[in-house]
């Protein structure tokens, strides 16, 4: 991929250090597949980058859940009982969304200035 972005490379030049018809088809299908699927890979990897942004914000241990506005009831069950150390251990327990993630950081962000 990084060899067709050179503008004086195309695919039939690539495609000249290809023995076989097996593999010139594999390779035409693995460039359809990234020229297709490009954009969600794309933010598949800002979403993993996020998450490890996650992984090493801690949560407070004195961080009263039940003054958190907008997490369900049972979000904040599970919080209280998982009590996790870090934002990326809560948003991996089941039940936990993203939007509860997402208003967990804010509140915390809040109480921090």
């Amino acid at each position: 991929m990084d060899l067709l972005r050179r503008p004086e490379v195309n695919i039939e030049a690539l495609m000249q250090f290809s023995s076989s018809s097996e593999e010139r088809l594999q390779v035409q299908q693995q460039v359809e597949v990234q020229a297709k699927y490009s954009g969600y890979i794309d933010r598949q990897q800002l979403d993993i980058d996020k998450a490890k942004r996650y992984d090493d914000l801690v949560i407070p241990r004195d961080l009263d859940y039940s003054l958190i506005k907008g997490l369900s009831n049972e979000v904040r069950e599970k919080l209280i009982k998982q009590q996790p150390e870090t934002l990326g251990l809560a948003s991996r327990i089941p039940g936990i969304t993203p939007a509860a993630i997402s208003i967990l950081l804010v509140y915390m962000k809040k109480k921090n200035g």
